[in-house]
């Protein structure tokens, strides 16, 4: 009897012993899911919310990666207004230049049509040189005797006064080929200013955009060598100054421009072209893709 009443006594102190064994991490984690899908189907009675509002697979983004897409949209749109601006001044400047040749090429038919029934003027004196820009040595016309001497413009040295035009534009064309281009530029304007009527100012506003072209301003030497070939196109260095416009314009990254400007050149001088021209003009075109 004793040993029976023992053997009850281990059995009831055995099941609390087993009852209260330790729970598993397995079975905790079963546990809690139970229980979080108990609670989503009382909150979200119509099913599972979408993944950024309830339990999703991948985290939704951060608000690094926000800003981060933020920057470089703006960024983008920084560069494409840039680019719309700099489209548009392209735009304005070719329009420019295209009015202006326009411009030029009426105001020359119209002085042709002048010239029609007026004398045609003596051919100057030609000569042999070894550059086209250099003055030849011939003996200057002689003046009206009721017209005014011109004033004597300054030495660009400042030290003595030339005497004449011939004297001016030499000296600015020397200054040239020492390749001192502001100093030219300088005195070739000068001599243009000084001597209004003096044959030797195409050659000196020729001379002025050649020295822009040659110290790298491009810009600056396509208006000078536009506006001589405008102002006198009949002057003797008008065709230089078409055929180094289109130099300039191939500088600025405007070939179409250029072979425009070499189209004007061919039809308005044609066979009067000096030769020299006549055979850079090819290669010129070939360069400008024309």
């Amino acid at each position: 009897m004793r040993t029976i009443v023992l053997s009850a006594l281990a059995l009831s102190l055995a099941m609390p012993a087993a009852a209260q064994r330790p729970i598993s991490p397995e079975e905790r984690i079963e546990r809690l899911e139970r229980q979080t899908r108990q609670i989503q189907r009382r909150i979200f009675p119509q099913g599972q919310p979408v993944d950024t509002a309830g339990v999703a697979d991948d985290p939704a983004a951060s608000q690094i990666v926000v800003v981060a897409l933020s920057n470089r949209i703006d960024n983008l749109e920084r560069q494409l207004a840039e680019m719309t601006r700099v489209a548009q001044e392209n735009g304005t400047r070719v329009a420019t230049l295209e009015a202006e040749l326009a411009r030029s090429r009426s105001d020359l038919e119209r002085r042709l049509r002048d010239l029609e029934n007026a004398p045609r003027a003596a051919a100057p004196a030609t000569g042999t040189v070894s550059d086209p820009d250099a003055p030849r040595r011939v003996q200057p016309r002689a003046e009206p005797a009721t017209k005014p001497a011109a004033p004597k413009p300054a030495d660009p040295s400042g030290s003595t006064f030339v005497a004449d035009g011939e004297a001016a534009y030499d000296a600015g064309f020397q200054l040239w080929t020492q390749k001192k281009y502001d100093q030219a530029i300088t005195a070739l304007r000068a001599m243009a200013s000084s001597f209004p009527g003096h044959r030797r100012v195409s050659w000196a506003n020729n001379l002025v955009g050649r020295s822009l072209l040659d110290k790298g301003e491009p810009r600056a030497a396509a208006e000078a060598l536009l506006a001589n070939y405008r102002g006198n196109p009949k002057g003797e260095r008008a065709p230089d100054s078409l055929f180094y416009l289109g130099q300039a314009l191939v500088a600025l990254k405007q070939a179409g421009q250029a072979c425009k400007a070499y189209a004007e050149l061919e039809e308005v001088y044609g066979a009067n072209m000096r030769g020299e021209l006549k055979s850079l003009l090819p290669g010129a075109k070939s360069r400008a893709g024309c």
